[in-house]
């Protein structure tokens, strides 16, 4: 984005494969609030984007993968004491095969059976929404409040 400042509206998507996630660790670049942590696809909203315009572009530029099988799945509010507050819309998504071709420049691209994601570095509150999307909640609204890398508060609601 040129010159622009990041919106505090971002996308994130988990997609499946049978029972795995296709996960991203953040290695690859500087300054990354979430370096050498595991999350999904997504990303910050350009100028005029609707949710699901950032979701397909943010998942295309990132896997290659062009979706057309994917739900929204809830909102979380990310509060912290050490950057703006972040709006960010989740989703899931099916594909039918687990080839990925494109060479990410934001981190690795890896197929993690859904079970052993709780085993990774991810953040503490990505562990409530994960339990939230496996046991099929209707769309929720999860806040989750941070002082530095740790969870402080956090509530859902269902809508």
């Amino acid at each position: 984005m040129s010159g622009m400042p990041k919106t505090n509206q971002t996308t994130l998507c988990y997609i499946e494969n049978d029972d795995s996630y296709l996960m991203m660790h953040r290695v690859k670049k500087e300054n990354d609030i979430n370096k050498d942590k595991w999350i999904g696809v997504g990303g910050h909203f350009e100028k005029d984007e609707t949710p699901q315009e950032c979701l397909l572009r943010e998942v295309y530029e990132e896997t290659g993968i062009s979706l057309d099988n994917y739900r929204a799945r809830g909102l979380v509010t990310f509060i912290s004491d050490k950057w703006q507050t972040e709006y960010m819309y989740l989703y899931t998504a099916r594909v039918k095969y687990d080839l990925i071709e494109k060479d990410c420049d934001e981190g690795t691209l890896e197929w993690v059976p859904k079970s052993k994601v709780y085993d990774l570095p991810i953040w503490e509150g990505d562990k409530i929404f994960f339990k939230l999307l496996e046991e099929e909640h209707p769309f929720f609204f999860l806040k989750l409040k941070y002082e530095g890398e740790e969870l402080v508060e956090w509530n859902v609601e269902y809508s």
